[in-house]
């Protein structure tokens, strides 16, 4: 994280929210980083100097101090390149689906099933996982 965003910020001035859309675009949609891992990055570069903010209209627009353009021109060009590559965005897409799908159903059993049947659902869902961990045993 903190070297795409020092990366990015040798193009310009942004804000958070454009820098996970940027990383989204340059990476063709492989890595969408979550607010969650970006503003604590951004926090700790501004901790270390390396970034500035300042408002902007209700938001914060980061720049690079010298320090900071020092340490991204002395890092990686483009670090999120590595999170597109060999990926089969089919079977992610399968993934994605048969994961929501779960949810979905277990969803569904806890807002209208009785206690028994929720209980039921708790023990599928902890035996999913730990089929899951045993898939990766087998194959050792």
């Amino acid at each position: 994280m903190r070297a795409s965003i020092l990366a990015l910020l040798k193009d310009r001035p942004m804000h958070g929210y454009e820098m996970i859309q940027e990383i989204v675009e340059r990476s063709g949609g492989g890595w969408k980083p979550s607010p969650g891992s970006v503003y604590p990055t951004l926090q700790l570069l501004e901790d270390e100097s390396l970034i500035t903010s300042e408002s902007d209209g209700g938001k914060k627009l980061f720049t690079l101090t010298d320090a900071g353009r020092a340490e991204a021109e002395a890092g990686p060009q483009a670090p999120w390149e590595e999170a597109g590559r060999g990926v089969d965005w089919e079977m992610m897409n399968e993934i994605r689906q048969a994961g929501f799908g779960l949810m979905e159903a277990f969803a569904q059993v806890w807002k209208t099933g009785t206690a028994e049947q929720r209980q039921k659902a708790v023990s599928v869902i902890n035996d999913a996982r730990k089929k899951l961990y045993l898939i990766l045993a087998d194959e050792h």
